[in-house]
């Protein structure tokens, strides 16, 4: 009984834990439509965390090869692409995933992204929880034209 208890107790603290993904709000997710064989692509979006400190630590989806967390830097005048290993989500702060800052990167695309498509794409947090989002395909320049 004692055993059962515990037990009990251990996968309650495990999931009050890892619940990251309850608290993180994704708005306003697009990627970037592109052909397969243009092989790269990116995701773009407003995640707010209403919980304790937490940061995402990967991406993945089926659409690409590799999913990879990156931001822009400026290296010598020139704007430069780079791998980060997460990305900090401070509590209730908009943070952006957009064109030349914080975004997730689809390096060797599997098919071609079409506008209106949706695509899955699941966001790993570093408690071990993890967000699948529907994310829907948009050109470009249909972006920029409401800026």
């Amino acid at each position: 009984m004692k055993l059962l208890f515990t037990l009990t107790l251990v996968l309650l603290s495990f999931s009050a834990i890892a619940d990251v993904a309850k608290n993180v709000n994704v708005e306003q997710s697009y990627v970037r439509s592109a052909i397969k064989q243009q092989r790269n692509s990116a995701a773009f979006m407003n995640i707010t965390n209403q919980g304790s400190q937490a940061a995402i630590v990967y991406a993945k989806s089926p659409v690409a090869k590799i999913v990879e967390l990156h931001t822009h830097i400026h290296d010598n005048g020139v704007m430069r692409m780079r791998k980060v290993e997460q990305i900090d989500l401070p509590t209730d702060k908009v943070i952006q995933l957009q064109p030349g800052g914080l975004h997730i990167m689809f390096l060797g695309l599997n098919q071609d992204l079409k506008p209106g498509d949706q695509i899955d794409v699941t966001l790993g947090f570093k408690d071990g929880s993890e967000k699948v989002l529907l994310v829907p395909v948009r050109n470009m320049l249909m972006q920029y034209n409401k800026i």
